[in-house]
């Protein structure tokens, strides 16, 4: 932090995180509008699912949900050549459009199966493409005293993309049951990606990105715009020494051809520990109660299809709230290790204790009104997510938003993205055929004991709390920290023989950036 910081010093790094996280409003938007669609009656009447039996009706609900984490793996894995290339902010523009037509799509359906599903699996991967390239983006934005804030943001909107999903299905229900009823929800996804398409234009390129294709230039010039400081500011020329230096590293160490940098000593593990991160937030029960939280609900004896989506619109809620106290009060003090071992293992505690209300005190289906067993599960289920909304749930993006150096970290944001949807498919698509097999409460106690492996190999990682962007290769053994000092004095000579030309550039008085 510079001597000179203000309260509003940061000011454009929040607005660009922001700006760009509107689309990440849709990834919790629609990872939470199938699970509520498929108990409005209207959606199954038009799309006959009303006289199937349970294990036709569980597949059919499954394709539903899923369908949207096919495309957001495909929109994950093309994502990083793709703003490799063109960069963050074209990439944004190229996937809204994407999302646009597949929201386009479904919204349209006329009760045709196929025809809904091609458009979902359409959004997903614009949905996917935004979940790698947005805290891409924002990290590398971000001054790193407050960059778990800034990154974290990016769980909070999910969250709150989730609960509006939520809620606006919870409206819906009381209308008459025509088309019209699910068309709503549905067609609600084009009014977000329209909003970001018309912000998008006017937003920075990352200069990071700028700087790992050698337009240094422009790179410093938008560093200093993002600070709010001029471009012969001390400290965002040292900022910007640095991520110089760093880029010149990374090209040595391969010769300058990127597909190898990822079987490098010290990049291999970042690969992992991305892959590992989301495989244990994908199984750790939170995401099967997020896609299904209505027929959850249900089954732990919360009646009605209204009963259900309002208890599901108070999850919603107490997921905002617990995420943003985390985040803006909890990231920058606790770090990311603490918070991932203590949240982890109080969820492993929360669903044991819901699996052993459910074994000991199973609903009762003749029941009009839920049983003091039922509305204890339910205050677990809401307990349950508050560990979680500090520890797995936005940890996981902050951590690989910032362990990767320049040159990989969209190829890293790629592992972890396509990881997290790989997963996210996989569970999506069975929970309701999970539900049916393990009975007595059975789902509740398999997530807990996967939620106690991960909380212990979570006590094992780095922390990465108040680091540079830059320091991560020395914090993972890439570099030495004798090299990087080295290298950080030979570019900072290097610059220093160019500050003449600077200062006689013509285009000197435009990089003063005026404080707002």
């Amino acid at each position: 932090m510079t001597q000179t910081e203000s309260r509003w010093q940061h000011s454009r790094a929040y607005t660009l995180a922001i700006a760009a996280f509107m689309g990440i409003f849709m990834f919790g938007y629609d990872t939470g509008l199938g699970g509520g669609l498929i108990v409005l009656p209207s959606f199954l009447r038009d799309f006959d699912m009303l006289d199937l039996d349970k294990k036709a009706l569980a597949d059919r609900k499954g394709n539903v949900v899923s369908i949207l984490q096919g495309g957001c793996l495909a929109g994950a894995l093309l994502a990083a050549p793709l703003t490799n290339r063109i960069g963050r902010q074209k990439c944004l523009i190229v996937n809204c459009f994407a999302f646009l037509l597949g929201a386009s799509i479904m919204t349209a359906s006329p009760g045709n199966l196929g025809m809904f599903y091609g458009g979902r699996f359409t959004v997903g991967l614009g949905v996917g493409a935004m979940s790698m390239v947005c805290p891409t983006y924002v990290s590398e934005l971000s001054p790193k005293h407050i960059r778990g804030r800034i990154t974290g943001l990016f769980q909070v909107v999910v969250v709150i993309g989730v609960a509006a999903s939520y809620w606006i299905t919870y409206g819906v229900q009381h209308m008459a049951p025509t088309s019209m009823q699910w068309r709503i929800p549905v067609g609600f996804q084009l009014v977000p990606v329209g909003l970001m398409l018309c912000v998008l234009p006017f937003m920075k390129e990352s200069p990071r990105w700028l700087a790992t294709h050698h337009q240094n230039e422009l790179a410093l010039k938008n560093l200093a715009w993002i600070r709010k400081t001029s471009i012969d500011d001390v400290f965002t020329r040292a900022e910007f020494n640095e991520i110089i230096a760093s880029v010149a590293e990374e090209e040595a160490v391969t010769g300058g051809r990127s597909y190898k940098e990822a079987f490098v000593p010290g990049n291999r593990i970042r690969f992992f520990i991305a892959f590992a991160m989301f495989t244990f937030q994908q199984w750790s029960g939170q995401n099967s109660i997020n896609y299904y939280a209505p027929d959850i609900f249900i089954s732990i004896g919360i009646k009605g299809a209204s009963t259900s989506l309002l208890a599901s619109g108070i999850y919603g809620i107490v997921k905002i709230v617990a995420t943003a106290v985390f985040i803006f009060f909890g990231i920058e003090r606790f770090g990311r290790r603490w918070s991932l071992t203590v949240g982890l293992a109080l969820m492993s505690l929360f669903l044991w204790i819901i699996g052993a209300i459910f074994n000991t005190n199973p609903p009762n289906v003749n029941a009009t009104s839920p049983s003091g067993a039922s509305i204890g599960m339910a205050a677990c289920i809401y307990l349950f997510v508050i560990p979680y909304c500090f520890s797995v749930g936005p940890v996981p993006w902050v951590y690989c938003a910032e362990i990767f150096n320049n040159r990989t970290r969209s190829y890293g944001l790629m592992t972890a993205s396509a990881t997290q949807w790989l997963w996210n498919l996989i569970v999506s698509r069975f929970t309701p055929n999970i539900v049916l097999s393990l009975k007595h409460g059975g789902i509740f106690f398999f997530f807990a004991s996967i939620n106690i492996f991960a909380a212990t190999a979570a006590f094992f990682l780095p922390e990465t709390k108040g680091l540079a962007l830059e320091d991560m290769d020395v914090l993972f053994g890439l570099v030495t920290a004798e090299q990087r000092q080295a290298d950080l004095a030979r570019v900072e000579a290097g610059l220093s023989e160019k500050e003449q030309e600077l200062m006689n550039d013509d285009k000197m008085s435009e990089t003063r950036i005026e404080r707002v």
